[in-house]
Order: structure tokens, then C-alpha cells, then sequence
């Protein structure tokens, strides 16, 4: 049977070293809101009494949500930012998820259990109770049936998001497990965590169907395209990686980070995507891999990074306990510009 000693919850094994001071060399040619007038700079929103895991925007764009190490699920307007609820999750809210209608939303942390709530009312709906371990990723299914969680314990789990009943456990991770997401059309699971391997998971049967290598070290997050053709994995080797679900080849692989790339998602139109980094960066990149620009501002590591529904604005959250909502419309970061398509074969995935 395994057994961990525990240390702190946290959805990333380098946040217990949050206190570490990290200096970054920063490229000298990438693109800067310093610089930037002031319309372009980001707002800026402080609620948090400690840094912030986990940001999510609901499916129509109305609200955001934030899950931080004071243990606070706190969910704003988008426009304003007005805080609409501060919903308690004990032991730390690692990760935030909406339902694809909006109607639940999703908190993973500290207390090894998985919290669903109303974003209209902060009415707690339903705990999710089976981990042994902290529980450090959570996603709902495309028809927010099912509820997929990744866990401290090694295992990824599949539950009924109306009744709490577990459905299935996916093992065969080596090691604690950070990040999970759902294909989407609801098919497949991918997981990523400390032993630096991505799995991708039949949903129905629970089987394994593809282990794919080449990350150096663990991985956090992992991201499906939406359409479904391609898996995006952010990892501590400062890297993000896109394979191919087809083949499980690695597409292309994101560098220019100086430090491990704690989140890594796709926009609505799958031809960019964001990432978020210990060097206190949001990086925005073309499908090519190209890098379209930096986003600084961040006083501590970056840990969540989303597009907004509509693809125009980006949020993020850091140590530094804000969250901030950029701007990423073409025209509107200086020295961005559209982005590149790649285009890949069907997946032979089932």
C-alpha cells in the first residue's frame, strides 16, 4: 500500500518552496507591458490573503473563479470584479473547475476532498469523499455527468457528479498525481504528475490506451485542444509539450520559459495557447510554437493561466495573492499577431 509523509496540500510539488526567491533572466527581446499604454495593462484584483493555485472563467465568460492557499474559493464578476462568494474549502483549494452549463462549480484541495458548489447561490451542493491524499486536479466531463480528480495518492478518479458515487480508479501512475482533463467529447482522461509521464485513459473502461514520454521531469497540468486532436502538458523541465492523440508524438514543444511552466491552455479556437511560469510570466504562443508575446507584471511565480470563453482576455493568478485579466486581442498586445494553425490527421483514438 503506498504512504506519503504529508507535507503542506499543493497542487504543485515546487509551491512548498514558495518562499524561495527566484531570479529570472528574462529574454531581452520579448514582448513587455511595461511598455504598454496604459489601456492595454491589466486589471488587477486582490482578494486572497496568500498566493492563488487555480483560476477558472465559467462558460460565459460572467465569472471567474480562484482557489487559494487560504483555503478560499472565491468567485467575482468578470467585468468588475466584484466578489460575488468566499466559499470555505479547509486544507487549502488547490484547483477550480465550472461545469459546461456553468451551473457547478468544482474545488479540489487540501482536505483530500472535492468540493461541488452553486456559483449563483455558494451553496455547497455535494463533497466528493474516497482519496487518500490531497486531491490536486479536478475536471468535469463535456456533459457534466462525470467528475474526473487526480490525487497525492496516485490515482485519477472517476465519479458521478449527481450522487458523489466513484465510478471508477485509474491506476498506474508511479507517483503523485497533479493534473487530469477530459478529451472533449468526453471519451478519453489524460493525466499527468510527478513520475513525468502523460497517460491517456479510456473514460468507459477505465484503461490505459497511451503512455506518452518526453518530458525530464513531473509533470502539472495537461490540456486538451478542442478538437480533441491534439494534449498540451506543462512541466517542471521548463517546458510545455503538444502531442499528437493520434500517434502520442510530440507535435511541438514550447520553450522559453527560464523556470518550471506551472499551467499550460489552449483558446476556444485551439490556435494558441497560454502558459504560466515560476518565472513570474504569461507566455501566449501560436499552434507552431511560436512565441506571440510575454505578459509581466507578476510579483511571484504564475501558477494558472485561461482564456476567456471568447478568446479576448486572459486571467491569471500568482503568489502574489492577485489575479489579473490582460487583454490578447491582435492589435491590442503590443506586438502581437494572429496566430498560426497547425492542422493534424483524425485520431485513432475509439
Amino acid at each position: 500500500m503506498y504512504t506519503a509523509t504529508y507535507q503542506p496540500p499543493s497542487p504543485f510539488h515546487p509551491l512548498v518552496r514558495a518562499a524561495i526567491v527566484v531570479v529570472a533572466a528574462l529574454a531581452a527581446a520579448a514582448f513587455t507591458w511595461a511598455a504598454a499604454p496604459p489601456s492595454e495593462r491589466p486589471q488587477v484584483w486582490k482578494q486572497h490573503r496568500d498566493g492563488i493555485f487555480s483560476v477558472a472563467y465559467s462558460p460565459d465568460g460572467k465569472l471567474l473563479a480562484t482557489a487559494g492557499r487560504d483555503s478560499v474559493i472565491v468567485v467575482r464578476d468578470a467585468e468588475t470584479g466584484k466578489v460575488l462568494h468566499s466559499l470555505k474549502h479547509p486544507g487549502q483549494g488547490l484547483r477550480v473547475c465550472f461545469s459546461r452549463d456553468g451551473k457547478t462549480l468544482a474545488s479540489a484541495g487540501g482536505d483530500k476532498m472535492v468540493r461541488l458548489w452553486s456559483p449563483r447561490t455558494g451553496e455547497e451542493k455535494l463533497v466528493l469523499k474516497g482519496h487518500g491524499h490531497w486531491v490536486a486536479g479536478v475536471c468535469f466531463s463535456p456533459d457534466g455527468k462525470k467528475v474526473a480528480t487526480a490525487s497525492a495518492d496516485r490515482t485519477v478518479r472517476l465519479w458521478d457528479a449527481t450522487t458523489g458515487e466513484m465510478l471508477r480508479e485509474l491506476k498506474g501512475h508511479g507517483a503523485e498525481v497533479w493534473g487530469v482533463c477530459f478529451s472533449p467529447d468526453g471519451k478519453h482522461v489524460a493525466s499527468g504528475g510527478r513520475d513525468t509521464v502523460v497517460r491517456v485513459w479510456s473514460a468507459e473502461t477505465g484503461e490505459e490506451e497511451q503512455a506518452l514520454k518526453g518530458h525530464s521531469k513531473e509533470v502539472y497540468t495537461v490540456c486538451f485542444a478542442p478538437d480533441g486532436k491534439r494534449l498540451a502538458s506543462a512541466s517542471q523541465d521548463g517546458t510545455v509539450r503538444v502531442w499528437d492523440v493520434k500517434d502520442g508524438e510530440t507535435v511541438v514543444t514550447l520553450k522559453g520559459h527560464s523556470g518550471p511552466v506551472y499551467t499550460a491552455a489552449f483558446s476556444p479556437e485551439g490556435e494558441r495557447l497560454v502558459t504560466a511560469s515560476q518565472d513570474r510570466t504569461v507566455c501566449l504562443w501560436d499552434a507552431r510554437g511560436e512565441k506571440l508575446a510575454c505578459l509581466r507584471g507578476h510579483e511571484g511565480d504564475v501558477y494558472g493561466a485561461v482564456f476567456s470563453p471568447n478568446g479576448s482576455r486572459v486571467a491569471s493568478c500568482s503568489q502574489d495573492r492577485t489575479l489579473r485579466t490582460w487583454s490578447v486581442s491582435p492589435g491590442e498586445v503590443t506586438g502581437l499577431r494572429p496566430p498560426a494553425a497547425v492542422r493534424l490527421a483524425p485520431s485513432r483514438l475509439p
